[in-house]
């Protein structure tokens, strides 16, 4: 595990954002475009902060979720709305965000067409993940009901997930997209975390979902 550890947390952020944009920026240099991958919740909040701010060509980067919960977006637990509070304003505005939810009365109903929106996407240039400390990442719980499809090396793109420790339904990257990704990073912040990712190093990929990207990832932690 390649884990890179912060005096604190300011200066994480400062530096993932800053390698996170020196990422992007090479790879519309190379492809004329680019795609970031991120995490919902709190924790990546202060890097997508700094990222809008950076002078990069957004109108050539789309941007998308690892996982969304299934809510609408006026739902404050909907992770697409943190992306556009946080992310997509300033310079980052001119990005193209891809969906991940639909209104549709559950994911299922909505799999097709989010998938064939992401395909002219893939591969992710830049991939940022988080860790619950239950050892889950994307919306890949211990568990849940279609976990061992999801890690499968031909999984579909997308899929639905339910899980006791989700809360609401969700929709999941598959683990075969996620490790396809050029650059991946692991945020996480904490003790409990550092210990979950340690745990983490060779257990199976049922108990440890994270487990499966370790290999591909820097791990950014700071107390």
């Amino acid at each position: 595990m390649n884990l890179v550890e912060y005096p604190d947390r300011d200066m994480m952020m400062i530096a993932l954002a800053g390698t996170i944009a020196g990422q992007l920026g090479e790879a519309l240099r190379q492809n004329g475009r680019a795609s970031l991958c991120v995490p919902g919740g709190s924790t990546p909040g202060p890097v997508f902060d700094m990222l809008s701010a950076v002078d990069l060509d957004w109108a050539n980067v789309s941007v998308f979720l690892n996982d969304e919960r299934w809510v609408s977006e006026d739902n404050p637990r909907s992770n697409t709305r943190l992306l556009r509070q946080r992310l997509l304003t300033g310079k980052a505005a001119a990005a193209t965000l891809v969906p991940m939810h639909l209104d549709t009365d559950t994911p299922e109903e909505a799999l097709d067409r989010l998938s064939n929106g992401l395909r002219p996407h893939l591969p992710i240039s830049v991939l940022i993940l988080g860790m619950g400390a239950d050892m889950h990442t994307a919306s890949l719980f211990p568990g849940a009901d279609r976990l061992e499809e999801a890690l499968s090396d031909d999984a579909p793109v997308l899929l639905a997930m339910r899980a006791e420790g989700a809360g609401e339904p969700r929709i999941t990257l598959s683990a075969p997209v996620l490790r396809d990704a050029m650059h991946s990073h692991i945020l996480i912040t904490g003790p409990e975390k550092r210990a979950a990712i340690e745990r983490a190093e060779g257990r199976p990929a049922a108990e440890a979902p994270v487990g499966q990207f370790l290999g591909n990832a820097t791990v950014h932690w700071a107390e």
